[in-house]
């Protein structure tokens, strides 16, 4: 029986952290208690159950801040999230804590642990150093209150940005070009005859891509890039003041040298080397696709050059022309049932799973419960959630979260995972179910990814599951993903016209396979840019003019700075863990198509190289480092070659 989200009120979410937090506190003084010889199962065994049920308590109270439909719960859930987390470094920068895992670390039992043991020991001395214990006292006291006030600030960020409500109000005249079924879902606006674009993604997406009218697409992405500019902006500052003093605390030139020390880059050098051998071949291309844009453009009386918000009515518009290709026509054989048939259907023959849906009650009626079960034993895997749809106060962006993470408490029972996709694909209407772009079709694709990664983890703990492997490996298991969803054998098993049930025709398949490659140099050089503004951000001490960065770094993408916008105030990365790690987006997709290479060499629906990919680098997750399990797959070093060829620049 999984949680009963139903029974969820602003006070329950309070009572659960308190609860975990009481259980902490009492598992922490047990440790400290020991008398005789330290062990594995008297000192870090309790201190992983610590984090193990401090996750269990963020599924059943924080967790809520993102998907609840009461204002009052979500405001709970933030105030708990913000409580866990103080608590939480509280606990970690207890100097007798840090003496107690010391003097494992140097018994004779520690010195002789293997496997998974062995990694608990070295991460924990890890965070241990990471808290600060190697400073003097006034150095740990000021890392302390720094801390403390950043997760203030990350809190309030995402709630600024989850709670913003703006919208651009538009005429039914000035609709044209999208379907009625857009209209049909959009809200009314102050007239009869007006409606309202709200910022979410399948109000502002569909019409950036499809409305001729350029003023309405500047006037609307003038709203969308300030979102929350007024809350968030301080917020943001203010945070990376905290870090680069963080970083200096520790004697590291800037965040990123001192946050990147737990990734597969290491430092902010490999990622402007690795930025370094993509800008050139991307740019060359890139501006082969600016100039057809501009071409595009001049046929409509437009004047180059072309704009941040022409990009994608351009995209769009040669999708059509170029390819014969209509998103919105298209999305006609994407109805939603019909996607996630074929995605659990590819999923469960490829990797040997069952889904079963449950009457587990949600946070919402629009989020049901599976079953994950291991096809060849019968044994539960685990659960999921699927919460799809955009509404008022909800995460705006598309994400997996851990709600209860694999691994064995301390009496050696083993716990199931539970996770959710959260996003914000499109609705239904009265006249039509939800009939996704395709655009939401990788979305959905990518995010499962996440799931699976969450789900099949077979850590014994807890720090060790739910994806938790080096940060910028952990998109490369979603990005694999994407490659389904261009392959025609694989799109003809599931998409069909949603009123006459007709496959989707092999010919258009083949035309949107091929139009994959369309103006794929701005989409990767606009994700240079952004992981360029992350590094701008954190890869200094100084104070960066975020202004004149933000010009200067618009060069990387070929189209100007959208003035007077400050994308940077709803970047929810910055804040949620993607600081200094943007590119890992990127860099993991370097891995994602080295592993999917497998696939395509053996078959990309091949259940022999899925079990394979699920034994060797989904169930160890974090157990193993990244480049160990990578190599454990592919049966060699990894390789850029898939990436690259995928780019254009092999």
């Amino acid at each position: 029986m999984l949680f009963d989200y139903s029974s969820v009120t602003a006070e329950s979410v309070s009572g659960v952290v308190e609860d975990a937090i009481v259980r902490g506190e009492a598992l922490a003084a047990g440790l400290l208690a020991v008398e005789g010889p330290r062990t594995f199962d008297n000192t870090l065994r309790p201190l992983e159950e610590v984090g193990r049920s401090s996750m269990v308590a963020y599924g059943q109270g924080p967790f809520l801040g993102q998907v609840s439909t009461d204002e009052a719960v979500r405001n709970a859930a933030r105030r708990t999230e913000e409580r866990l987390q103080k608590w939480g470094l509280d606990l970690i920068s207890r100097r007798d804590l840090y003496e107690a895992v010391c003097n494992y670390a140097a018994a004779d039992e520690a010195k002789g642990l293997t496997g998974e043991q062995a990694r608990v020991l070295e991460h924990t001395l890890r965070d241990l150093r990471m808290a600060g214990h190697e400073l003097d006292e006034d150095g740990r006291s000021r890392l302390q209150e720094l801390k403390l006030r950043l997760v203030e600030l990350q809190v309030a960020f995402s709630a600024n940005l989850a709670e913003y409500d703006d919208h651009l109000e538009v005429e039914a005249a000035d609709l044209e070009g999208l379907p009625e079924d857009y209209r049909a879902r959009l809200a009314p606006g102050s007239s009869e005859d007006a409606f309202r674009i709200t910022m979410a993604y399948p109000d502002v997406f569909p019409f950036m891509e499809n409305s001729p009218r350029r003023d309405l697409r500047e006037a609307l992405a003038f709203k969308f890039g300030n979102r929350a500019r007024a809350e968030n902006t301080p917020v943001l500052e203010e945070a990376l003041r905290i870090r680069a003093e963080i970083a200096g605390l520790f004697g590291e030139p800037s965040w990123a040298h001192h946050s990147m020390e737990t990734k597969m880059a290491e430092g902010p050098e490999a990622v402007a080397d690795f930025y370094s051998s993509l800008l050139e071949p991307l740019t060359e291309a890139g501006r082969r696709e600016i100039a057809g844009m501009e071409r595009l453009l001049a046929s409509r009386g437009h004047e180059p050059p072309v704009r941040p918000w022409d990009r994608a009515y351009c995209h769009t518009e040669q999708m059509k022309q170029e390819y014969g290709i209509d998103p919105i026509e298209v999305s006609a054989y994407f109805p939603l049932d019909r996607v996630l048939a074929g995605l659990f259907d590819i999923t469960q023959a490829v990797f040997g799973l069952t889904y079963e849906p449950t009457d587990d009650p949600a946070w919402h009626e629009e989020a049901p419960a599976y079953r994950m079960i291991d096809s060849a034993s019968g044994e539960l895997v685990a659960h999921f959630y699927m919460d799809l749809h955009p509404r008022e106060g909800k995460f705006g962006h598309a994400a997996a979260f851990p709600l209860v993470p694999s691994g064995r408490d301390l009496e050696g029972g083993r716990h199931r995972p539970v996770c959710a996709i959260v996003a914000n694909l499109t609705r239904p209407t009265d006249e039509h179910p939800a009939l996704l772009l395709h655009d939401e079709v990788v979305t959905l694709f990518h995010e499962f990814g996440h799931i699976l990664h969450m789900c099949l983890s077979q850590a014994d703990f807890a720090r060790f599951s739910s994806a938790q492997t080096e940060w910028d490996f952990v998109e490369a298991p979603s990005q694999i993903m994407e490659n389904w969803c261009w392959i025609p054998e694989v799109l003809r098993t599931f998409a069909r016209h949603h009123a006459t049930g007709e496959p989707i025709p092999e010919e258009l398949v083949a035309r949107l396979a091929e139009a994959r490659d369309l103006n794929s140099a701005l989409f990767n050089l606009r994700q240079v840019m952004l992981g360029q503004i992350d590094m701008d951000l954190h890869a200094t001490r100084d104070r960066v003019d975020h202004l004149e960065m933000l010009r200067r770094r618009a060069e990387i993408g070929l189209l100007p700075h959208h003035e007077g916008t400050y994308m940077p105030a709803s970047f929810g990365h910055l804040l949620a863990g993607y600081d200094a790690g943007y590119y890992g987006y990127l860099w993991a997709e370097v891995f994602g198509q080295d592993m999917f290479s497998r696939f395509l060499e053996e078959g990309v629906l091949s259940p022999e190289v899925g079990m394979d990919y699920r034994r060797k680098v989904l169930e160890p997750s974090g157990t193993k480092d990244a480049y160990r399990m990578l190599r454990d797959f592919l049966g060699r070093a990894p390789r850029k070659d898939a990436f690259l060829e995928k780019l254009g620049i092999a």
